[in-house]
């Protein structure tokens, strides 16, 4: 698999068709599918995982489902679903999705599980059952371009991340205006993504996205300690990739007076997988095909090339309408 492979679709704004499948029921994203009453929507009373696919093949299908077990311990939700029955359900939603784009080979797959609906209160034991929601739509990685010239990102000032003590970032739910109004901050100064610090000062991780950094060949990432997502393709990186690469991990905080020491810095997540960042606010930082980055995006589209090896048999999605 090429690095061109991996990028995925263009984040440019426009509006693909997206397929929806609530609670069994395939039907437009565009279609109105809940109740007015639903927790998630009053509350945010939800969880949510996100998986995507490379080469029609689902990755960290394991990982994702066991990190959406341990949002729903974390909330007291019981799931609607069993692994088999949800990747049944996505298989399922996948294949009408191809009835309007055959084309499109990485694919974005969200599920939003909510507590449910009920009367109107904030007592859990007022929803009537868990209700979930899949979505499939292009995986919107970044452009060949902006990879090429590295994200900008810049620190948010205004906020700060919410502390693990409160609603803890490593849970994945439906709570996301503490990161929607960090971005949008940096989006005012034209940054692509934000640098959210703790109370402490220490950096924590971006809107959507954890956090490395590389200083004299070591990769850097901030601990979950600081109040960051549990992010999947960061424990790949740390797990996996970076000792088959032979690359260094270390955990530590990182503080904003640290930026001009660094030498690279890189986004990880599921849809991005490890993409460059070119500068930080006035930082800027060493981009091209001879960096660390590069290196393990490098041994990340290896690791991937391999997975869909092993899995194709149990998770490939269709490829052609169901």
């Amino acid at each position: 698999m090429s690095l061109a492979e991996t990028m995925g679709g263009p984040l440019d704004g426009a509006m693909s068709y997206v397929q929806a499948n609530t609670n069994g029921r395939l039907h437009p994203a565009t279609e109105p599918s809940i109740s007015p009453l639903n927790r998630g929507f009053l509350y945010g009373d939800s969880i949510y995982e996100v998986w995507r696919t490379y080469d029609r093949v689902i990755f960290a299908w394991e990982e994702h489902f066991a990190r959406l077990e341990r949002s729903a311990a974390a909330l007291y939700l019981t799931l609607p679903l069993s692994r088999i029955r949800l990747l049944s359900e996505i298989l399922k939603s996948v294949a009408a999705y191809r009835v309007h784009d055959t084309a499109t080979l990485d694919l974005y797959i969200r599920l939003q599980i909510s507590r449910g609906a009920g009367a109107i209160g904030l007592d859990t034991a007022l929803a009537d059952g868990a209700d979930y929601s899949i979505l499939v739509q292009p995986n919107p990685s970044v452009t060949a371009e902006k990879f090429r010239s590295g994200l900008y990102l810049s620190i948010a000032t205004a906020m700060h991340r919410n502390s693990p003590d409160a609603l803890n970032p490593a849970w994945k739910t439906g709570n996301y205006l503490n990161n929607i109004l960090c971005l949008r901050e940096a989006r005012a100064r034209g940054a692509d993504e934000v640098v959210v610090t703790n109370r402490a000062g220490e950096i924590t991780e971006a809107a959507v996205s954890n956090l490395a950094f590389v200083k004299n060949g070591e990769v850097i990432t901030p601990p979950l300690s600081a109040g960051i997502l549990e992010g999947i393709t960061r424990g790949l990186l740390i797990g996996q990739v970076a000792p088959a690469a032979g690359i260094r991990v270390r955990e530590r905080t990182v503080l904003p007076s640290e930026l001009g020491s660094m030498e690279e810095c890189f986004v990880l997540s599921s849809t991005k997988d490890i993409t460059p960042v070119s500068r930080i606010d006035e930082h800027r930082f060493v981009l091209g095909d001879g960096s660390v980055t590069m290196k393990l995006k490098r041994a990340f589209a290896s690791y991937v090339a391999n997975y869909s090896s092993v899995h194709r048999s149990q998770l490939e999605v269709p490829s052609t309408p169901g």
